[in-house]
Parts: structure tokens; C-alpha cells; sequence
């Protein structure tokens, strides 16, 4: 039984397919269409083949796979955070797994040019295809690899400047979910705190924030503020809607980093005397005096989703751009029940 040769000194040398059709007797490709499961070849050299393949313990060479065939099996994933709990990252990779596709993922960290150095980075490594959670405000340099061929879907939010597959919550839907659950408790001043309006969601949530003081005759005045989620600034919203001579009675917060915000600022038990429904679900939302209401959104879903459009813009790179909407659900749990 022949075995891969090393030369004195020098580092093991991994068997090649050339070894292989040495030890199976058969011609390099034959070798070559057993590997890449070429229907046509006979049983009787997939048997010496596959027996060659085993006693030489060789593996396919997927740097020469990817040259040849110019498919990495690998999608990128560039989120904005990793570090904390990520459901959507974990349906990604759970989806991306069990469609017999590796995950290449990084974090962002909600710097913009960090996010550009990784999307290019991504690019250049040939991925089969890239999921972008957005964060910058424009994404027009990926419009040379979009015409190169890159698949590129959004999640979250849509790119800007490009466009490409996208798969988000609805935002506004979400929005007036809460602020009706709150009116059928008998508030009227109820106010919104949430990510600034540059952000596509922060956008999109204020805006139907303000949609719904409208329908319901209510002033907007004093009661919405979007702005970037520092302690600082979520401090001041709080002041300003709630004190004065007509203070809001009810909170609408617009994500999940808003809502710790305003929790740390107020205090667990700030849901005993003002009416809160968060958008995003809260970890541990259920330990707090009363449990935190919520709309919840179907991040999971969203990280399925997303690579299902990727899969189907590989397959078919002329398709239509299709954006997918991914409902919410409002959890009651106490906090939004607060009457007026």
C-alpha cells in the first residue's frame, strides 16, 4: 500500500489525488469525477476509488474545489453586534448548517467604517454570498461587487445607496400595535423615546409614532424623541415627557437598547406607575414588578429568512429584488396594562 512520501525534514505531506489514482490503479480523472460524485463513472472504479481514498486518508483540496467551480460554500454575515445574545445570527447559522453551507460571521460594533473595511474584506475572499445587517448610511461602494456578481441581502434594515434582498420586522404596524394598547387603557399623553432618525427603523418607528398621536387627535408635542441611545439623552426625553403640567402617563420605547436605557434610568419598578411597552423582546423581561409588555419581533424568522433569499439570489442572480415584511407580536405581560 503506497503511502504519501516525505523527504527528510520536511513536513508531512498531505496525500493528493495523484497518490490516490497511484493506489487505485485508475487514471487522475477518474479520480477527479469519483470526488465530485460524477454519475457516470462505473460502479467498480467508485469502489477501488473510494477503497484508495480511505487507506490514504485524503481529503478533496477545497481551496482547488472553490478555483475550479468558483462556489466557496461559505456565506459572510455581518452583524452589528456578536457579542451579545444574537437569535437572527443563530438562525443564520442554523439555516446557512443545515443547507450544507459554513458561516463566516463578524461584528461590526455600529462603527461605520468598520462595517465598509468587513463588507470589502468579505468581498474579496469569493463568499458565496454576504447578509448584512446595516448600519452605515451608505452602501454604495458594494455597488461594484453587486454588478461583479456578490449576492448581498439585508436584514434588519435595507442598504442604502444599492439595492439588493431584504427581510425586516414591520416596524410601523409594531408601533401602532402599542400605542393602541396603551389608548385602550385610557392613555392619552403617551410618549415614545427611540433610536435616532438617521437609522432606517429609528426612522420608520417615529414616524409611525407620530402617525398614531394624529389618528387619535392627540398633540405630538413634547411626546416623541428620537435620538441617539446614550444615558444622557434618553435622560432628558424622560424629563421633558414626563414632567410639566400635563406629563405623559404612558412609554413607548423604540428598541431594545432604549428600553434597558430607560430601565436603569427609572428603576425596576418604573412600570408600577407609568405604562411601558417596549419594542423587542427583553431578556428577563418577565422578573421585572410588573413583567415588561413587549412587542416581540420574530428574529429568528427574519435570520431564516435571510438566508433564504440568499440561497435564492445565488441561484438565480436575475431575479427581482424582493423585500420580505416579518409581522410582530405584542406580549402582554403587566407593564402596558397600567391603566391611566
Amino acid at each position: 500500500m503506497s503511502r504519501a512520501r516525505r523527504g527528510n525534514g520536511e513536513r508531512p505531506r498531505r496525500p493528493t489525488m495523484v497518490d490516490v489514482a497511484r493506489e487505485a490503479g485508475v487514471a487522475l480523472r477518474t479520480v477527479s469525477r469519483v470526488v465530485n460524485n460524477d454519475p457516470t463513472v462505473g460502479p467498480e472504479y467508485v469502489t477501488k476509488v473510494q477503497a484508495a481514498i480511505a487507506a490514504l486518508n485524503y481529503r478533496p483540496d477545497e481551496r482547488a474545489r472553490q478555483l475550479r467551480t468558483g462556489v466557496t460554500g461559505t456565506i459572510g454575515a455581518a452583524v452589528r453586534r456578536i457579542a451579545e445574545v444574537n437569535p437572527a445570527l443563530a438562525a443564520i447559522e442554523r439555516t446557512a448548517r443545515d443547507s450544507g453551507l459554513a458561516l463566516l460571521a463578524a461584528s461590526t460594533d455600529f462603527d461605520e467604517a468598520r462595517e465598509r473595511d468587513i463588507l470589502i474584506s468579505m468581498c474579496r475572499q469569493r463568499l458565496d454570498g454576504i447578509i448584512v445587517e446595516p448600519f452605515g448610511e451608505n452602501h454604495g461602494y458594494l455597488q461594484p461587487e453587486l454588478e461583479a456578481g456578490m449576492p448581498l441581502v439585508a436584514m434588519d434594515r435595507p442598504m442604502s445607496g444599492i439595492s439588493v434582498d431584504c427581510v425586516m420586522s414591520d416596524n410601523a404596524s409594531g408601533i401602532g400595535m402599542a400605542f393602541h394598547h396603551l389608548h385602550q387603557h385610557g392613555h392619552r399623553r403617551i410618549a415614545y423615546i427611540g433610536d435616532s432618525e438617521r437609522v432606517f427603523s429609528g426612522r420608520e418607528r417615529a414616524a409611525a409614532f407620530r402617525a398614531a398621536l394624529r389618528a387619535h387627535g392627540e398633540a405630538v408635542e413634547g411626546l416623541v424623541h428620537p435620538g441617539e441611545i446614550t444615558a444622557e439623552r434618553v435622560a432628558a426625553a424622560l424629563d421633558t415627557a414626563l414632567r410639566g403640567a400635563d406629563p405623559a402617563t404612558a412609554l413607548v420605547t423604540g428598541n431594545l437598547d432604549t428600553t434597558l436605557t430607560v430601565l436603569r434610568h427609572l428603576g425596576p419598578q418604573a412600570a408600577s406607575r407609568l405604562a411601558v411597552v417596549g419594542f423587542d423582546e427583553v431578556p428577563l423581561a418577565d422578573l421585572l414588578q410588573p413583567a415588561l409588555t413587549v412587542i416581540a419581533q420574530e428574529t429568528s424568522k427574519i435570520g431564516q429568512t435571510a438566508v433564504e433569499l440568499l440561497r435564492a439570489r445565488i441561484a438565480d442572480p436575475g431575479r427581482p429584488v424582493q423585500t420580505v415584511i416579518v409581522p410582530v407580536t405584542l406580549k402582554v405581560r403587566g407593564s402596558g396594562e397600567v391603566r391611566a
